[in-house]
């Protein structure tokens, strides 16, 4: 089986999971026996390119001419099987699955954001949920916000890219959603199921898990959308060492805010930018990851992390959070929030399977316990009442947390669903 891989890589500066999911993939296909066809380019580019390619850049994500071009002759010269598309923009333009249809060739996309309704991708503007685009043909919206890089004109710009390519995207032969609410965003949008397969990243097996450690663990950017300030107030509605430890690692706007809870309570520990190294001994350390992120965070990857280390995981009910841990139930399509709190709000049925000590009725109203984890409506009171369940819980769901991490993100058992979603379009 030979596979293009077709992937804009974002900028060096601008830290991307997504690049790491690509190269991971590429590699764990390669491992399986798939010919991968790399076909990448990268925003770090731009600075250097000539001055008849820049001149062409403020159309390239409607139209990318050189693109499709060595696109043309690498599918000529070797004729793959599909294409698999992650982010077009702005180097390759979606105009790819045209170049590729041309030629005869099936392409599946994985969908890492929202970017097919809206203009950054993220159903977040100001510091709270934003969907305003939805449903429009143009999303005159995020023009009049400035939403892409801050910029009316290059939000005018990818605005009238989704708005153009509409009809692009509907013509892909299979999308990956990463997880249940992407499916349901691609629903939304048009995308009939049978075009649909939920497939989420893997990364690779950390090994055997440590022994439990104590308190919890926030490893993340430290960004408004990443909910640390909703975790923090959470977190003060506990007396100083109640909850045991809180470490906090990663880097970002919010750190003075980190670095300040640290100086006021002895339970707070600033971790500061982590190495790898690093990530694996601070979840050594914890018993509990936290995911508590107030936009609807499509497929963190520190949830993946932390069920590979045998550590259930608190988040809120947003997004792919619910998946990751088990506790997904139908609701809204990325919806900002109703339904999602409903569902949030009716435990599950006492002694039922996410209900790993027999007594989910008792749980704080606004808790919704999953395999391998806990969800919560994105509330510094939902939070803070489900703090110390966490807490008390989190060593009957060690052993489930690796198990479900072993069935569902494991590579062995994600390349095989990737290449099972190959084979039925070649």
């Amino acid at each position: 089986m030979r596979i293009v891989v077709a992937h804009n890589r974002y900028r060096v500066a601008q830290p991307s999971g997504e690049n790491t999911i690509v190269n991971v993939e590429i590699s764990q296909l390669a491992a399986a026996g798939v010919e991968v066809l790399p076909f990448l380019r990268s925003s770090d580019e731009i600075p250097s390119m000539p001055k008849a390619a820049k001149a062409l850049l403020p159309i390239s994500p409607i139209y990318a001419p050189r693109a499709q071009q060595e696109l043309s002759r690498l599918l000529t010269e070797h004729r793959p099987d599909v294409l698999h598309l992650h982010n077009p923009y702005p180097l390759l333009s979606p105009w790819v699955v045209r170049t590729a249809h041309r030629h005869g060739v099936p392409v599946v996309q994985t969908v890492h954001n929202y970017r097919q309704v809206c203009s950054s991708g993220l159903y977040f503007r100001d510091g709270v949920i934003c969907q305003d685009c939805r449903g429009r043909t143009l999303g005159v919206p995020a023009v009049v916000h400035r939403c892409y890089r801050g910029s009316r004109a290059q939000s005018a710009l990818m605005a009238t890219t989704l708005a153009v390519h509409r009809g692009t995207w509907k013509s892909v032969d299979r999308f990956i959603a990463l997880t249940s609410a992407v499916a349901d965003h691609l629903r939304d949008y048009g995308i009939p199921d049978d075009r649909i397969v939920v497939k989420p990243n893997a990364i690779p097996d950390p090994g055997t898990p440590a022994p439990l450690g104590q308190g919890f663990l926030f490893l993340g950017r430290l960004s408004p959308e990443k909910g640390l300030d909703l975790l923090l107030e959470a977190w003060r509605r506990h007396p100083d060492g109640a909850l045991g430890p809180l470490r906090v690692a990663g880097d970002g706007e919010l750190r003075p805010l980190v670095e300040a809870a640290a100086a006021e309570r002895a339970d707070v520990t600033f971790l500061g930018p982590l190495d790898r190294a690093g990530v694996r001994d601070a979840l050594t350390a914890s018993a509990v990851v936290l995911a508590t992120s107030t936009w609807h965070d499509v497929l963190p990857t520190v949830i993946i992390e932390a069920l590979a280390s045998g550590r259930p995981v608190l988040g809120t009910a947003l997004g792919g959070i619910p998946y990751l841990v088990g506790a997904d139930t139908p609701r809204e399509p990325a919806g900002t929030g109703p339904a999602v709190a409903a569902s949030a709000a009716a435990p599950p049925s006492p002694g039922g399977p996410a209900d790993p000590v027999g007594r989910a009725s008792a749980l704080p109203a606004g808790i919704l316990a999953g395999e391998a984890g806990w969800v919560v409506p994105p509330d510094p009171a939902a939070l803070a009442a489900a703090l110390p369940v966490a807490a008390a819980g989190a060593a009957a769901l060690a052993v489930p947390a690796r198990s479900r991490y072993d069935r569902t993100f494991h590579p062995d058992v994600v390349t095989k669903r990737l290449i099972d979603v190959y084979a039925s379009l070649s």
